[in-house]
């Protein structure tokens, strides 16, 4: 009889039932391997069971999910390899357990199957199975050969404790962009269509232009004048409409638009924010991606090269302010929104050393507001064009001018995203803290340190080694509060980079609240070691998203 405990690897077979076995401290096989008849039933048999080994969360957990089973811990082997083969250079090389298993092997890789399209109403987590395990072996047999390599690799690295931290990070991720998607966002679709229809006026029958934004197209193209139809979503139409003007236009950007003076302006820019959200979030986008009083969108963990998050379908990323009008509290509910408090100058403090920048981000006040009196006469708004011009790489205006002042009072911080930005002119591989590494240089005959590809891939460098390390903190930061709303009624239902939604009874919020606090502190500690930095949270109570700000 084997004591539960520790890490088991469990593999799916093609007719859905399972296989499973303790692994030893190499990731070896550790006692004997069952058949379950299915994952669910595996997991539920073993409660103690400390972190479970699988392929991929995305392909196997919403299902768990859904049969009731929770589990706490995972080691993702598909999200491990994504980030270890980006650690040896080979960012975007397939990850699947197939294609790891065939390098392990000296065989051809094949592949990564295509995710399902964004479009399609169906998220691609929903539509998973077991692939077909590699010719000549079983799926438990390639799942710990694999596993057991990424440990040796692992090993091999520069920092390994920090990989094995990122590692974990990252499967933890991958469980609560599961959990988010099965809790879904609390969405009003009375509110949502009444918003809809009081913007953008009712629908003309077998078209997709409304009311509303047919009468601002005739408005746009009666400024212009000549007798002619401006097409107001056209920007090459409305750019030529503005040369036949007199008015040289190289974009319809918002920006751009305002500094003319031509009473086409202000109904164009007006017509531009309905219409994006008649495309982005209109009745069509309602129809998909809301069910049942929720909007529910795939979660992708490490979509983005910096590790942050992207989601397939919904645009769950990029939700406007007025529509988040719709996004309300279920009946005697709240929603606790928490935003971190200028995360990533807290997280250079934090990855630079910078004793005089740990000082100020460790304060109780705002950040920029401290850095103001230390050499911008007070004033925040330089301060803060300062700091973020020395993360961003801003080479003009006023973030350079104060750049100087910076560098001087700051010296180790601005060196940091320095060394950054010149590594990546050189074509180097660049590292977050715990080891997330950078794509490497485009493929291009014409590099070197001065040439236009270089100047660019440092001024991502010098960003990615911030914005990174900061995805990392809210990895562990999602994590711990996963771990601290255990037990609560509570849910998290949204993530967004610096930014958490807990949708909670009103009795618990008090208790959410607090959990924020502990495990913004948590985070930072597990991820950069005990140090002076703090990473507070604005955090608002509200019945509705839109009141929260």
């Amino acid at each position: 009889m084997y004591e539960y405990g520790g890490r088991w690897a469990l593999a799916e077979q093609p007719d859905g039932s399972a296989l499973v076995c303790a692994l030893d401290e190499r990731g070896r096989p550790g006692g004997p391997v069952a058949h379950e008849p299915d994952a669910a039933t595996a997991i539920t048999a073993r409660p103690g069971v400390a972190r479970w080994v699988w392929r991929s969360t995305a392909a196997l957990y919403p299902r768990l999910l859904a049969a009731g089973v929770r589990v706490e811990r995972c080691y993702d082997v598909e999200a491990a390899e994504a980030l270890l083969l980006g650690y040896d250079g080979g960012f975007g090389l397939p990850r699947s357990l197939p294609a790891a298993w065939a390098r392990l092997h000296g065989r051809p890789a094949p592949e990564d199957p295509r995710p399902a399209a964004a479009d399609s109403g169906q998220p691609s987590l929903f539509d998973t199975g077991p692939p077909p395990p590699p010719a000549g072996t079983d799926p438990l047999t390639a799942l710990v050969e694999v596993y057991a390599d990424q440990l040796v690799r692992t090993a091999r690295t520069d920092r390994p404790g920090r990989m094995r931290l990122l590692l974990a990070a990252e499967s933890a991720g991958t469980l609560v962009a599961a959990d988010l998607t099965r809790a879904g966002l609390p969405w009003r679709a009375d509110i949502h269509r009444a918003m809809l229809d009081e913007m953008l006026g009712e629908r003309y029958p077998g078209g997709q232009e409304t009311r509303r934004l047919a009468e601002l197209a005739e408005e746009i193209s009666h400024a212009f004048g000549h007798g002619r139809r401006v097409r107001p979503d056209l920007p090459a139409d409305i750019i030529r409409a503005f040369g036949q003007a007199g008015i040289k236009l190289t974009s319809t950007r918002a920006w751009e638009l305002r500094e003319i003076d031509h009473p086409a302006v202000e109904p164009l820019l007006e017509y531009k924010k309905l219409y994006r959200i008649h495309t982005a979030h209109g009745w069509s986008w309602l129809r998909t991606w809301v069910r049942e009083g929720r909007f529910r969108t795939e979660y992708i963990p490490g979509g983005a090269p910096s590790g942050r998050w992207t989601s397939n379908g919904g645009g769950a990323l990029q939700i406007p302010r007025v529509v988040r009008r719709a996004v309300v509290a279920d009946p005697g509910w709240r929603l606790v929104v928490a935003d971190a408090d200028q995360l990533e100058p807290r997280v250079l403090a934090a990855i630079s050393g910078d004793s005089g920048l740990m000082e100020v981000a460790g304060g109780a006040g705002d950040l920029y507001t401290a850095l103001s009196h230390r050499g911008f006469s007070g004033d925040r708004e330089q301060a803060k064009l300062a700091l973020l011009g020395a993360i961003y790489g801003q080479t003009s205006g006023d973030g350079l001018k104060h750049l100087a002042d910076l560098r001087r009072r700051f010296p180790a911080a601005v060196a940091y995203v320095d060394e950054a930005a010149r590594a990546g002119e050189r074509a180097a591989l660049v590292r977050t803290w715990l080891g997330r590494t950078c794509p490497p240089e485009p493929n291009t005959d014409d590099w070197s340190d001065t040439s236009p590809a270089a100047r660019a891939r440092g001024r991502f460098t010098r960003n990615f080694v911030v914005q990174g390390s900061a995805a990392e903190w809210a990895l562990l930061l999602l994590a711990a509060l996963r771990s601290a709303l255990r037990g609560m009624r509570a849910e998290l239902v949204f993530f967004q980079h610096d930014e958490v939604i807990v949708h909670c009874p009103q009795e618990e919020t008090d208790r959410v609240r607090a959990a924020l606090v502990h495990a913004a502190q948590t985070a930072a500690t597990t991820t950069f070691g005990p140090g002076p930095v703090r990473f507070p949270f604005t955090t608002a109570v509200a019945e509705c998203y839109a009141d929260a700000k």
